[in-house]
């Protein structure tokens, strides 16, 4: 079932007895970067995955974005579901967008899955290079900035063997528009530090991390490992920032291992 709440896209599979899991894409996707994830965990459990405002087939609105509208577009998503609590499975972005859930509405967690994210806030180079990003979408257009994009998240061995899962990201930052991009950007780079709050998370949580990941490293995820207290960590080999697509089966292995061992 496929549907809309508040300007925001979504769809929804799987069995509807037992707790939900849902799927955040990251910056600048949708969530059709879920699809394998989507459909293993739709065998097991009810899986929801949507568009981030700005991404996808969801409205841009004013492009003046921010985690916590992010955030709120979740929680409405929840409630107009009538989804009490879900296992909420974030990538990059929408890693960033699941801890401030988790920090804000903690009574919504079942699970907690964080994939090539970190909590930290972004370094002031961090904010530069995002904001000189902006300025070059609105300068030179998507396409551009979307080949360099992808080039960065993925491995080069991915790049040369499978570029089918390059043009298959390609394709959906296309899909973006300027104003949705740039303001995801703003958003990112005004996003606030979670990294205190990852002690009280108190439900159970899954870390996995590409293996060769630079935009957040396997060090960043070592940390959030050390802080939570309920938590375990899987390194996926070959992998860069995009590891559910670039070594699906291993993601996959431990993602339904993770949701089948905790029972939520």
């Amino acid at each position: 079932m496929e549907g809309t709440v508040n300007g925001i896209s979504f769809e929804d599979s799987g069995p509807r007895d037992g707790i939900p899991v849902v799927f955040i894409h990251g910056f600048p996707f949708d969530r059709t970067m879920w699809e394998l994830q989507m459909k293993e965990a739709g065998k097991i459990r009810r899986a929801l995955a949507y568009d981030v405002r700005g991404h996808g087939r969801s409205e841009a609105g004013d492009g003046q974005y921010s985690v916590e509208l992010f955030v709120d577009d979740l929680v409405a998503l929840l409630d107009h579901l009538r989804v009490d609590r879900a296992v909420l499975c974030g990538l990059s972005m929408g890693g960033y967008i699941a801890l401030r859930a988790a920090e804000r509405q903690p009574e919504r967690l079942s699970g907690l899955v964080l994939c090539d994210t970190k909590s930290s806030p972004d370094t002031d180079e961090a904010k530069i290079k995002r904001a000189a990003a902006i300025t070059a979408v609105k300068k030179y257009g998507v396409p551009k900035f979307a080949e360099e994009f992808i080039k960065a998240v993925l491995t080069e061995n991915t790049l040369k063997t499978k570029p089918a899962i390059a043009s298959s990201l390609l394709n959906s930052v296309l899909g973006n528009s300027p104003l949705g991009i740039s303001g995801a950007l703003l958003a990112m780079a005004a996003r606030t530090d979670t990294t205190a709050a990852l002690a009280k998370i108190a439900v159970p949580a899954l870390i996995l991390v590409g293996e060769h990941d630079k935009i957040t490293p396997p060090s960043a995820a070592e940390a959030m490992l050390k802080a939570l207290p309920k938590a375990e960590m899987h390194v996926i080999p070959g992998a860069a920032h995009m590891s559910n697509l670039e070594n699906p089966a291993v993601f996959n292995e431990k993602l339904l291992a993770f949701l089948k061992q905790q029972r939520i």
